[in-house]
């Protein structure tokens, strides 16, 4: 193995890394943007066979808080 060999295998390994953590990266950003504006799927559940599912975008009033019910109830 001679000392060019040997560059190009440092340079193949350290581009390759900075390739995988760049993926990382990405994968993270999106996870979080799919996260905060669309709901959980689900697969192979009770709600997952229905034939007619909800829209898969969220409500405004899910994005301010989850868990507390928000909506209106008429007087």
């Amino acid at each position: 193995m001679d000392i060019e060999n040997a560059a190009n295998i440092l340079t193949g390994s350290i581009l390759t890394g900075l390739a995988v953590v760049v993926a990382v990266i990405v994968c993270v950003v999106v996870n979080n943007i799919m996260h905060k504006y669309w709901k959980p799927i689900r697969i192979f559940t009770g709600d997952s066979w229905n034939f007619n599912p909800p829209s898969r975008f969220i409500d405004p009033e899910e994005k301010i808080a989850p868990t507390l019910n928000l909506k209106k109830e008429p007087k």
